[in-house]
């Protein structure tokens, strides 16, 4: 359980840059969902920050846990799991319904090989 002495240094230290750092990816994110242009670009932010930002949240979590409990905190490396297998799908599902819903946000197609110069030296020509 968790004792009334004072958290050793190392784990004060590690625990708040992990929250501090958790904190800021997830502040970063919502930034992103809120400023950012268009509906791939707004989808990106919270994917990839906010993730990251949950994920320092949940090691800190674990680690304080871990430390002041009798046994290693399983609860967080499953969410933390979770999270990380289920966030970059849904992603994919939103920009490929948005890309149904509107086939004008589809890159352009790549251009054909005729469009490029040639190597001469494959005719047998030197240049």
């Amino acid at each position: 359980m968790i004792s009334e002495h004072a958290l050793p240094l190392w784990l004060d230290l590690t625990v708040s840059l992990l929250v501090l750092l958790g904190a800021g990816f997830a502040l970063i994110g919502s930034w992103g969902l809120a400023r950012l242009s268009d509906f791939f670009r707004r989808a990106h932010g919270p994917t990839k920050a906010t993730t990251l930002g949950v994920g320092c949240v949940l090691g800190a979590s674990a680690l304080w846990f871990s430390v002041n409990g009798e046994q290693i905190s399983t609860h967080e490396l499953l969410i933390a799991l979770f999270l990380f297998l289920t966030a970059p799908v849904s992603a994919h599902m939103l920009a490929v319904a948005m890309l149904s819903r509107d086939p004008s946000q589809l890159p352009p197609e790549p251009p054909s090989d005729d469009s490029f110069p040639r190597d001469r030296s494959e005719d047998g020509q030197t240049p």
